[in-house]
């Protein structure tokens, strides 16, 4: 049996460009739950937790953290239900800011204990960087 002849004949679809933004920015924000979640893993990180001795040691932090954490997922609703025309914009403009963050991030993480950090930074960036690109290259009218 020939494989190729097999899978020549699936059959493809176009995906609308708001549904591949919508899935990349989910994808990106559910990297940002797991490294926070493994960063819980790195030694002495619970005990600075309990003790308040960590970067998110105010009211006022949580809450800049919580808006900031908010906005890829808040992009993924955008997608959906924005006119084109903010809708790009607002896609280019978090995409390149996420992107700087998370390659920022990496740069300021490269330790042994924190190298899964990195990685995960970089894969976000790259996912970013994609979305600015789908974003600027969004199709236009006939």
């Amino acid at each position: 049996m020939d494989t190729n002849q097999n899978t020549s004949n699936l059959k493809d679809f176009e995906v609308n460009i708001r549904i591949k933004l919508a899935f990349l920015w989910a994808a990106v924000t559910l990297c940002y739950l797991y490294g926070d979640y493994f960063e819980l893993y790195l030694p002495g990180k619970t005990a600075g937790l309990v003790s308040g001795d960590n970067l998110l040691n105010s009211p006022m932090k949580l809450l800049s953290a919580a808006i900031l954490l908010a906005l890829p997922p808040l992009m993924v609703l955008f997608s959906i239900f924005l006119k084109p025309k903010i809708n790009r914009l607002l896609h280019i403009l978090f995409g390149i800011f996420f992107t700087l963050i998370m390659l920022l991030i990496a740069i300021s993480s490269l330790t042994a204990w924190k190298s899964f950090y990195v990685f995960l930074a970089l894969f976000e960036s790259v996912i970013t960087a994609i979305i600015v690109i789908l974003a600027w290259k969004w199709p236009r009218k006939n």
